[in-house]
């Protein structure tokens, strides 16, 4: 699966705002109101899963007759561009992680 690079940059873009919107405080790791990876990831992860219900909505509603074909492209695109995102940032992990065991001690 192939990530265009605008698409990463415009999810980075994204993500960095998020993340800046939730630095109350100064600098640091430890000021109240840092923002928690976990916590980031997970609403990215839900974020995702509810473009895609999205997307499969309007696919039902187009299956039937109830929804213009721009719309259900639309959402597609969407949920595919959130599932390309999640995927990146899983193997961006990874290689960290494995990165980390690589490193002598």
């Amino acid at each position: 699966m192939a990530i265009d690079p605008l698409s990463a940059s415009k999810a980075y873009l994204e993500a960095a705002r998020a993340a800046q919107n939730s630095v109350k405080g100064g600098e640091g790791g430890d000021q109240v109101g840092a923002p928690d990876f976990g916590a980031f990831l997970q609403d990215a992860v839900k974020g995702a899963a509810h473009s895609m219900k999205a997307a499969e909505t309007q696919s039902v509603a187009a299956a039937t007759g109830k929804a213009d074909i721009v719309n259900v492209v639309t959402a597609i695109a969407s949920a595919e561009s959130s599932l390309e995102t999640v995927v990146a940032v899983r193997d961006q992990v990874i290689q960290a992680y494995q990165e980390i065991m690589r490193m002598p001690i």
